[in-house]
C-alpha cells in the first residue's frame, strides 16, 4: 500500500514529543502528528488528547523527498457541510434598505450621544444667559 497525499487511515500513536505525535500507518511507517494538527481548537499540551498506544484515524497532508510523513488528526474527520436553511418566510433585504437602516440607526445614535454630553457641558462657570 502506498502512501499517498490526501490518504486516510488508521494508525497507533508509538510516541509523543513537546511539538506532536508519531503515528504508525504502516508496519515500520511512522509519520508526524504536529501539535497544531492534533485539534481544532489551541492545544497546549499534547498528553491531555493522546497517549501512547491510542488508535487514531489520520489524513496524509504530505509526503517529503526525505521520507518524512506529515500527518493530521483533525483533517482526518468528516465534518458535514454545513446547510444554508433559509426560511421561505425570510426575506432578502436589499443593499439599499440595509443602508437605509443604517444609517436611520446611526443617527438615532448620534443624537442620544450629543443630547447626553451636550448636558454634562455645563459645570460651574457656565455663563447663564
Amino acid at each position: 500500500m502506498s502512501i499517498e497525499v490526501g490518504s486516510k487511515l488508521q494508525g497507533k500513536v508509538t510516541g509523543i514529543t513537546n511539538f506532536g505525535a508519531f503515528v504508525e500507518i504502516e508496519r515500520g511507517t511512522t509519520g508526524l502528528v504536529h501539535i497544531s494538527e492534533v485539534a481544532d481548537n489551541y492545544v497546549k499540551d499534547i498528553n491531555e488528547h493522546l497517549s501512547v498506544g491510542d488508535e487514531v484515524k489520520v489524513k496524509v497532508i504530505n509526503v517529503e523527498k526525505d521520507g518524512k510523513i506529515g500527518l493530521s488528526i483533525k483533517k482526518a474527520v468528516d465534518k458535514p457541510k454545513p446547510k444554508r436553511q433559509r426560511d421561505n418566510r425570510e426575506r432578502v433585504e436589499s443593499f439599499e434598505s440595509k443602508m437605509n437602516r443604517f444609517l436611520k440607526d446611526s443617527e438615532d445614535r448620534l443624537a442620544s450621544l450629543k443630547k447626553h454630553t451636550e448636558s454634562k457641558r455645563g459645570g460651574r462657570g457656565a455663563k447663564r444667559g
